[in-house]
């Protein structure tokens, strides 16, 4: 990796971005089809009856922000970014187990206790984007919010991959921005309440944390990878 440390950071992401291009692109996108099959599935044949979770002082104070929904669907964009600057088949493999086994954490826990968010006092039909995405995503599968905690996973690992290769401390910066853009989004568009919002934190953060702790011990084994 010495050669590395003098490569400009903007050009180690372009070479990593060029590696398995063809995995990558027929990997994410059928990794996401095949997740949306498996979430409406588990939405429309819950095992139990649905709970409906509670409202906090947090979703008293976040209003309605029907301008926060470009943050939101921003998600599938920014999951994307991680596998997309893995260099190696291995990393891409690790990291999409890992992924996977966020995502079906969740699935579980929304087929044996389904839960939705309470309804709103709002006339979606005012807004279009708003209520197209209800009518796709129905209120269900609420708690944990997997749109949080693949959020969080997706920057945990993407801080990681800048540090890796060198990027400035404003990319970084921007990166958390996101995150917490699309985190605030699940909020303000009435997805999700906040104790959705902090389950998912608690899942997207303790699979980042074990999949990195996992992907640094292998790294040191391999001897690739080392920041």
């Amino acid at each position: 990796m010495n050669n590395s440390q003098h490569t400009p950071w903007y050009r180690q992401i372009a070479a990593a971005m060029i590696q398995h291009g063809i995995l990558k692109g027929i990997g994410t996108p059928l990794f996401i089809g095949l997740f949306f099959g498996a979430y409406f599935y588990v939405l429309k044949t819950p095992a139990y009856p649905t709970t409906v979770m509670p409202l906090t002082w947090l979703d008293q104070m976040i209003g309605f922000q029907p301008q926060a929904m470009p943050l939101y669907v921003s998600l599938w964009v920014y999951v994307s970014l991680p596998p997309a600057l893995l260099a190696s088949r291995r990393e891409l493999y690790r990291y999409g187990m890992a992924m996977a086994g966020t995502c079906l954490a969740g699935l579980f826990v929304f087929y044996f206790w389904p839960t939705a968010v309470p309804a709103a006092d709002i006339d979606w039909a005012r807004y279009p984007g708003v209520d197209f995405l209800k009518n796709v995503d129905a209120a269900g599968n609420a708690f944990p919010s997997l749109h949080v905690a693949t959020a969080l996973f997706s920057g945990l690992w993407l801080n990681h991959l800048l540090r890796r290769f060198g990027a400035p401390r404003w990319s970084r910066l921007a990166n958390w921005l996101w995150c917490i853009g699309i985190v605030y989004s699940t909020l303000a568009t009435r997805q999700h309440v906040a104790v959705d919002v902090w389950a998912g934190l608690v899942l997207g953060g303790a699979a980042a944390w074990l999949s990195l702790r996992h992907h640094a011990s292998a790294a040191k084994e391999t001897g690739y990878g080392n920041d």
